[in-house]
């Protein structure tokens, strides 16, 4: 009986949970994967940004995926609508420091990968002073710096210039075991931490598109959850509140 009851009061909340047009805005890989393939219960529909002038009245989130070159446009859209702009991009964009509307860094949108960053954010302080090594592998044609890499390596104290990039397919495939099917949509970090005889390694890997499109599904049924204020907001932070107030 009592799990009947918590399945309908989950069905409940879903039905209830508020939902957002998401605006999509770049040209890229990423944005047209979530174009095609983003959707969830707090998503009421996904459009380009170019058509937002089509997008019916109600609650808005701006997905940025691009360039950077329509960012002026969309923080005068976000400032004058009071939309959530998700910076999921990690092209050198000017942002701004203390936006009138909640600005939500997201450098990563796959689940356990956000759950990894905030373990590692959350451990840092116990390897002060250690030998600490970054490498991150993506598809060769990526062009952008590594966004995920670079957060690892600000909460590890580490400058991003000592990340080591992979952008070889023959290495990838042969020293860091990326099936080929996979080496034009892949992302791969790994953090070795070193002392005298000893050796702690910290390895992901993620394979294909899949999980970007249905990751930020789960972002946005968080964000849906979640009482946001104007401001820069750290999307790790925020699955670190949301798991502790579940």
């Amino acid at each position: 009986m009592p799990d009947k009851i918590d399945n309908e009061a989950a069905v409940k909340g879903i039905n209830n949970m508020e939902q957002y047009t998401i605006l999509i805005a770049g040209r890229g890989k990423l944005a047209e994967e979530l174009l095609k393939g983003l959707n969830g219960p707090a998503i009421s529909r996904v459009i380009h940004w170019e058509d937002r002038a089509s997008s019916p009245a109600g609650k808005q989130i701006v997905a940025h995926a691009g360039s950077g070159r329509q960012m002026n446009e969309i923080i005068e859209y976000c400032t004058k609508t009071g939309s959530i702009l998700l910076e999921l991009s990690t092209a050198d964009v000017h942002l701004p420091e203390n936006p009138p509307f909640p600005l939500i860094i997201c450098p990563n949108v796959n689940m356990p990968m956000l759950h990894f960053m905030a373990t590692v954010k959350h451990a840092s302080k116990y390897f002060l002073g250690q030998d600490i090594i970054i490498s991150e592998s993506h598809q060769a044609s990526k062009s952008t710096k590594a966004g995920t890499a670079a957060y690892l390596a600000k909460a590890l104290g580490i400058p991003e210039k000592g990340i080591k990039s992979i952008r070889d397919p023959e290495i990838q495939s042969r020293k860091l075991g990326i099936p080929p099917e996979f080496l034009d949509r892949h992302a791969y970090h790994r953090i070795a931490i070193k002392n005298p005889g000893v050796e702690i390694r910290l390895e992901t890997r993620v394979l294909g598109k899949s999980a970007y499109a249905s990751g930020l599904s789960k972002v946005i049924d968080l964000l849906a959850r979640t009482e946001l204020s104007p401001g820069c907001h750290d999307i790790v932070d925020l699955v670190v509140n949301d798991m502790q107030n579940s």
